[in-house]
């Protein structure tokens, strides 16, 4: 623990009696007042997460789109100034090296990767350069804030009236000291995250926790059990090297005739398992590496992310099941505890009244 990083905001965490957690190399705030409480705090009202783990690069140059067509999925040419992509890049046979957002911000591109792979893939795309690129990792230089919940738009527009006009996956741009503000979350609520300089974080950080009764702190443990809820991916989950985008229900970001890094192998992959939503409406919990059966008790899959979903009160999970059974079935059996439950076939979200689109 006491090799691991700390985000500039780690002492204010400390001070609030938030229980800290190394993630991804850091010490994080896993929570303060209880994961469930946090979790319905942001359904209901707006929590702030400090997620300065999250890494930082910005692409520019003349070559800057084409370079970024080559080494990301999604369809860059379709990304105009002002908006957010959500894109992955993958190695040459198809395997995910990590998720990430891409904003355009006129003259430059800034991609926000995940902790955990900030080495990995800035190394990665170092070697893969064009001419007339600028590669620049700003993670250390950079804090960011998510403020989620139906109530973010009326705390942060007191401190950025523009925000006003922004529709989902859209940005604003750089202000005068360098601050983002983008309309883009991870809750599945109404929500902002806020790019901004480590020498301005905990100021801004302090006038939001002032600025309403209805803003609290939050951690990562509800960060995690509300994109679940939405079914987001979370990588070394759903997302890792050996899964595919197209197994990972990513077809739609997934753009073959871009010619990207992985295409020609993903054109003619075959795909072995599906990533499924499941509910459990017994008294269980299913987690992560459990085993999926069908009626044979022949192993088909296993859980990548499961939980007791706080805002629905029973079992949710996403799981990779190996075709044809993904398909041809509708429930499945899991063991937790020398039981067995039936685990039925879902549609995505599980949580179906978040705010994201208001």
């Amino acid at each position: 623990m006491s090799d691991s990083l700390k985000t500039t905001l780690y002492n204010h965490h400390d001070k609030l009696g938030a229980k800290l957690v190394p993630f991804a190399g850091f010490l994080m705030p896993l929570q303060y007042t209880g994961i469930i409480d946090e979790h319905k705090h942001v359904r209901s009202k707006v929590g702030l997460f400090d997620v300065s783990h999250m890494g930082e690069f910005i692409v520019s140059g003349q070559n800057a789109k084409k370079f970024l067509q080559h080494v990301t999925i999604n369809d860059i040419e379709a990304l105009k100034p002002g908006k957010a992509q959500y894109s992955a890049f993958c190695n040459e046979s198809g395997g995910i090296l990590d998720d990430l957002l891409i904003y355009d911000l006129s003259d430059h591109y800034m991609l926000v990767v995940n902790a955990s792979n900030i080495q990995k893939n800035l190394n990665w795309l170092e070697n893969r350069l064009f001419d007339n690129v600028v590669l620049k990792d700003v993670s250390n230089e950079m804090g960011l804030l998510a403020l989620q919940g139906p109530m973010a738009r009326d705390v942060l527009k007191d401190f950025f009236p523009h925000i006003e006009s922004l529709k989902y996956y859209e940005t604003l741009m750089p202000d005068s000291d360098g601050t983002i503000v983008a309309r883009t979350g991870y809750s599945g609520e109404l929500g902002f995250e806020i790019y901004i300089s480590n020498d301005k974080i905990i100021d801004l950080w302090n006038k939001l926790l002032s600025a309403s009764d209805y803003i609290r702190p939050v951690g990562l443990g509800c960060r995690d059990s509300l994109r679940l809820e939405m079914g987001y991916c979370l990588y070394g989950h759903e997302l890792d090297e050996s899964i595919n985008p197209l197994e990972a229900g990513l077809s739609w970001i997934t753009k073959l005739d871009t010619n990207f890094i992985g295409s020609e192998s993903l054109s003619n992959i075959k795909k072995e398992k599906k990533l499924l939503p499941l509910v459990l409406k017994d008294r269980a919990i299913p987690r992560a590496d459990y085993k999926i059966f069908d009626d044979k008790d022949k192993e088909i899959g296993f859980i990548t992310s499961g939980t007791m979903s706080p805002s629905l009160g029973y079992g949710i999970a996403l799981a990779y099941i190996d075709l044809p059974y993904a398909n041809d079935l509708n429930s499945f059996n899991v063991k937790i505890r020398n039981n067995t439950f039936t685990m039925e076939k879902a549609k995505l979200p599980f949580y179906k009244d978040g705010t994201y689109l208001k």
